[in-house]
């Protein structure tokens, strides 16, 4: 297998995901439509806060890969738009529950849901957004597919509790911190790839290659999101840079940079993250920090190496656009760092 670095040196151009957006194009003009069923409800307050997340900018790459998925393995009816609209329900529900738990005022550069109709409001319109989507995805009538699901659903619950009982706690090990973006980020996007070749009829080493390749593209994914929150743009990140910083979040180029750091710099650390001494000054120190001790490369090298398992995994796919764009997606995602 040719490595990341290679294929990016051979490449005049940086990875995009303007291939899965072409391949996927028709099948999300029918999952947005999809999604403004789901979200709608005689209550108001449901749809409000559901188009106000919904039409907040992100890229709908988790849905784009289950379609993608089901393509790659010659899949040809409906119900991948249903499970696609599913994954995208799961995904807004836990984000509106995210921004809960931390306290977010921004998310996409726009004021969090939480901000404008309170917690409770949110909390409560991210469950209704789980119920439309298990509904839903009964409706496609696959046990295996919902089983998928419903798992990823469960674990990404356990990964936000074990992320706040980890909260602005140094004592948090490398190894706690990729179990808790294993199952925060990664879960989501392991079930929305592996039901592509449950909805097309295909057996267990197609599951296992494509649960394995969207596990570790959300492993990487999450890794250069760490990274880019130390030295990325907003425009990218979707949030301020730093905004990890400042609310105490302890992701790998902090644990990183705190187990490689002497006993001041442990202290500063510990400052930063438990006490919230973490203004302007304290966030440049950090990423002084980081850079000499090599945190942010290291985070990023592990970052590459999970792309590099899920190029391996989607490699196992039969030559097509669809594997084609499953694979420009890794590149996109490595390549946000340049």
């Amino acid at each position: 297998m040719v490595s990341l670095a290679i294929r990016a040196a051979k490449r005049q151009t940086r990875g995009s995901i303007d291939p899965i957006l072409a391949l996927t194009k028709t099948d999300m003009a029918r999952v947005n439509d999809l999604i403004l069923a789901m979200a709608g409800s005689n209550v108001t307050l449901i749809p409000e806060i559901a188009e106000h997340l919904i039409s907040s900018g992100g890229k709908r790459l988790r849905p784009m890969l289950t379609i993608a998925s089901a393509l790659a393995h010659g899949y040809a009816g409906g119900d991948h738009v249903k499970l696609a609209a599913s994954v995208e329900f799961m995904h807004t529900a836990t984000l509106l529950h995210d921004d809960v738990v931390d306290e977010s005022d921004l998310r996409r550069g726009k004021s969090t849901a939480r901000t404008i109709w309170g917690n409770q409001a949110s909390v409560l319109v991210g469950d209704f957004l789980l119920g439309q989507a298990f509904k839903t995805m009964v409706e496609v009538g696959s046990l295996d597919a919902l089983a998928i699901l419903s798992a990823a659903s469960a674990v990404i619950a356990e990964g936000e509790v074990w992320q706040l009982a980890a909260a602005k706690k140094m004592t948090t090990s490398e190894a706690d911190y990729v179990a808790v973006i294993d199952a925060k980020t990664a879960a989501l996007f392991s079930a929305a790839t592996e039901v592509g070749p449950v909805v097309a009829g295909k057996g267990e080493a197609e599951r296992r290659a494509m649960r394995d390749y969207g596990r570790s593209l959300g492993l990487a994914f999450q890794l250069v999101d760490d990274v880019l929150d130390y030295g990325g743009n907003a425009a990218e990140l979707g949030k301020n840079t730093g905004d990890d910083f400042r609310e105490g979040k302890i992701t790998l180029p902090v644990i990183l940079a705190y187990d490689r750091g002497d006993a001041a710099e442990k202290a500063f650390w510990r400052g930063a993250m438990e006490e919230g001494e973490n203004g302007d000054a304290a966030l440049t120190k950090a990423k002084d920090l980081m850079q000499r001790h090599g945190a942010l490369e290291a985070t990023i090298e592990r970052a590459r190496d999970y792309g590099e398992e899920a190029y391996a995994a989607a490699e196992t796919l039969p030559p097509s656009p669809a594997r084609d764009a499953m694979l420009g997606v890794v590149d996109f995602c490595i390549d946000r760092l340049n």
